[in-house]
């Protein structure tokens, strides 16, 4: 990929929105196996001075060989940098990378290999965490600079008991990495700040709920209802209600 290429694929992805809409904002573990047996019974005429044999009782005690723990799977995993071809390199499917640094994680989902702009479905220079869904309808994944992408399961659910989210932490999964309720950022110029509710990780102009550039306070509710809530270049988010 060239220089102008990557720049040019860099300014798209910044501007998605502006260029999609046309306008600045768019309002838019299994347990082990004890041993099996009974208690001992004891005779009463005579003692035996035999030795215990591997793997029996003694009174009370645990058995003396436990079944191993069967091993987890592997996790399906994105690895290196270039292009990926859908279907044979990698799986469509829920994928996310964590630590990325410095927007130099980027990413694009694309149609076709002809490497132009109109081929691109969706794309990002990523700060922190991404989560991108690879659908069987693409063609392309490609990643440059980016953490390991790992598939998880777009099912996932938790208990996020946080009320600080970090402004560039990137794409959070709400219910999962970030919990809903109303979240204050403040401090923010040049409206450098930007955040977006999502319905899907597919990142496409559909996708987005709400979106918007800050300057000075932004105070943003993210339902039970959001798939993901991003942050970009933002203060540090306070939960408020």
């Amino acid at each position: 990929m060239s220089k102008s290429q990557t720049q040019q694929r860099n300014w798209f992805a910044r501007h998605k929105v502006l260029t999609a809409a046309g306008a600045i904002v768019v309002v838019v573990a299994i347990g082990a196996a004890m041993g099996g047996g009974g208690e001992d019974t004891k005779t009463p005429e005579a003692k035996s001075s035999a030795p215990a044999a591997s793997g029996s009782k003694d009174s009370g005690g645990a058995s003396a060989s436990e079944a191993p723990a069967p091993e987890k799977p592997k996790a399906v995993t994105i690895d290196g940098d270039g292009d990926f071809e859908v279907g044979s390199d990698v799986k469509p499917g829920l994928y996310r990378s964590t630590g990325n640094k410095d927007a130099e994680c980027y990413w694009e989902r694309a149609k076709d290999a002809s490497g132009e702009v109109d081929s691109i479905l969706a794309n990002d220079n990523v700060t922190g965490t991404a989560y991108v869904e690879i659908k069987a309808s693409d063609k392309l994944f490609t990643s440059t600079s980016c953490g390991t992408w790992e598939a998880v399961d777009p099912k996932a659910a938790g208990t996020p008991s946080g009320t600080t989210v970090k402004g560039s932490a990137g794409t959070l999964k709400v219910g999962v990495d970030i919990a809903p309720g109303t979240y204050k950022s403040t401090g923010n110029k040049d409206a450098e700040c930007y955040w977006e509710r999502a319905k899907d990780a597919s990142h496409g102009v559909d996708s987005i709920l709400a979106n918007d550039n800050v300057t000075g306070t932004a105070v943003v509710k993210i339902t039970a209802k959001d798939a993901y809530f991003k942050t970009a270049g933002c203060g540090d988010w306070t939960k408020t209600g």
